[in-house]
């Protein structure tokens, strides 16, 4: 390690942020990095454990421990080698993974966990900003073609280790840019979508063929998943053209809030709203953007996606905002020594939360009220365990006003259609049906049709993501080549 007392030396320094006042005047990234130094020291708090578990709670298994000694000796260089070894984009999870490695930081048992985050972060602008990350093109190619469906951080993790190894990568977006829901479902000002530009720049030096605008399969009518598709291409052409295809699309289904006054106009899903600040910022014009300026926001859900519509529902001018969680409030702190070292349940308060927000707990929608078609308000009414389920409070029933309700309650599954046409077998909760055992993982019923990401385990984590195009591109190798080098 590098400092055998440092974790006895030094306490835990947090990244900074932007005053509220000057952040929520644009939609540009506010979290102030550490400063070379400071990653040092953060660094030297690293105790090189036995068991690093931080390396199990990282869903890519980074080599944590390592570059953290790295960085305590500014080999930088070498740190992101290591970085880059098993996770493809850290400049994606060093802004927007909660960091499930820090709550299996030993050092989290009894005192704050190591900001591993916060040095991942520091490491990768490092390396961009000194030219370190270069395109790295296979020296030999196997004439093998693989189609990949989606380019969100599993397709593109996916197209990237698959190109690594020589195969032609053509990735499919129906989008009109690449990123899929990192490009439309996170807000600029979390991550700003020149770190996608970049990568999706390096992949086309390194042979990735990039087609947007394009869908596969059709999108089913009465979905409100905006498309921006110009053109289709059916599943067969995919399997006629390709070696190997691979479902890596976004679960993209949102759980709808089926209650009286659902059809009111101000009532939307999140991923109608937030997508379109997106493509405003990144300079498209359009007729109609849902807007908050002025408006009474209630926010329905309260993870990171209701947070989203908090943070940009506060830029757009709201003249206030209310989030709702179906659950209790959980407790400030977690209890260490029971829940270490899994992630935590806790109070999260995110950055948009401190820009300004009502948050109301333990609290559940009963209808929208409105006039003339429009919405007016929201009858909500409270909640409390009882017999271990959550029950009505009797006589809590009460109206809060409201110009525009955002359903922010997470997602159900992909788009079925794009399933039903590769006729790929789906489990109970209408996710592609693929396990990950080795050498036969993330195949699906189809010949040569694989599936990663949120289409085969669900709504999850960017780093999740990232986890299983990389572990798909390993299978669909050693299914084309008979056997892979690519890391598992």
């Amino acid at each position: 390690m590098g400092k055998v007392t440092g974790f006895l030396e030094y306490e835990r320094l947090e990244e900074g942020y932007e005053p509220v006042e000057k952040r929520l005047k644009n939609y540009k990234e506010f979290v102030i990095g550490l400063k070379a130094d400071d990653s040092k020291v953060q660094a030297a708090r690293c105790m090189d454990c036995g068991t690093p578990f931080c390396n199990n709670g990282c869903p890519v298994n980074n080599v944590i421990p390592d570059f953290n000694d790295l960085v305590f000796r500014a080999d930088w260089k070498n740190a992101i080698t290591v970085l880059h070894s098993t996770n493809n984009f850290p400049e994606f999870t060093g802004r927007i993974c909660p960091a499930p490695c820090e709550a299996a930081c030993v050092l989290n048992v009894n005192d704050d966990a190591v900001g591993i985050k916060s040095i991942e972060h520091a490491i990768i602008d490092r390396a961009w900003d000194e030219g370190w990350v270069t395109p790295l093109v296979a020296d030999v190619k196997t004439g093998k073609k693989v189609a990949v469906v989606g380019s969100g951080p599993a397709g593109l993790a996916a197209a990237q280790q698959l190109a690594r190894a020589g195969h032609s990568v053509t990735v499919f977006e129906k989008n009109d840019r690449v990123g899929g829901l990192l490009r439309y479902g996170i807000p600029d000002f979390k991550m700003e979508k020149s770190h996608i530009d970049r990568r999706v720049k390096q992949m086309e030096a390194e042979g990735v063929t990039f087609r947007t605008g394009v869908l596969v399969g059709e999108m089913p009518k009465d979905s409100k998943v905006t498309n921006w598709a110009k053109e289709t291409v059916s599943p067969e052409q995919l399997k006629t053209e390709f070696d190997a295809v691979l479902l890596a699309g976004g679960s993209e289904q949102s759980r709808d809030l089926p209650v009286p006054g659902r059809d009111l106009d101000g009532v939307y899903f999140a991923m109608e709203f937030l997508p379109q600040q997106n493509k405003v910022n990144a300079g498209d014009k359009l007729k109609g953007q849902l807007r908050a300026d002025g408006k009474h926001v209630v926010v329905i859900g309260g993870g990171d996606t209701g947070s989203d519509c908090v943070g940009t529902s506060n830029r757009h001018g709201a003249a206030s905002v209310v989030q709702f969680e179906l659950m209790p409030m959980p407790p400030e702190t977690e209890n260490r020594p029971m829940t270490w070292p899994y992630w935590p349940i806790k109070l999260r308060t995110s950055s948009s939360h401190e820009e300004g927000c009502q948050r109301e707990f333990a609290i559940a929608t009963k209808e929208f009220l409105g006039e003339k078609g429009k919405l007016t308000g929201v009858k909500t009414v409270r909640l409390e365990w009882q017999g271990g389920k959550m029950v009505e409070v009797a006589g809590s029933e009460q109206v809060l006003k409201a110009d525009m309700a955002l359903l922010a309650m997470g997602f159900v599954n992909p788009v079925a259609t794009v399933l039903d046409a590769f006729g790929v077998a789906k489990d109970n909760r209408g996710n592609i049906k693929a396990g990950v055992e080795a050498d036969t993982g993330y195949r699906t019923n189809v010949d040569k049709v694989f599936a990663a990401g949120d289409m085969r385990r669900g709504q999850s984590l960017v780093v999740w993501a990232i986890r299983e195009g990389r572990q798909a591109a390993r299978e669909i190798d050693g299914f084309l080549m008979g056997a892979t080098t690519l890391p598992r």
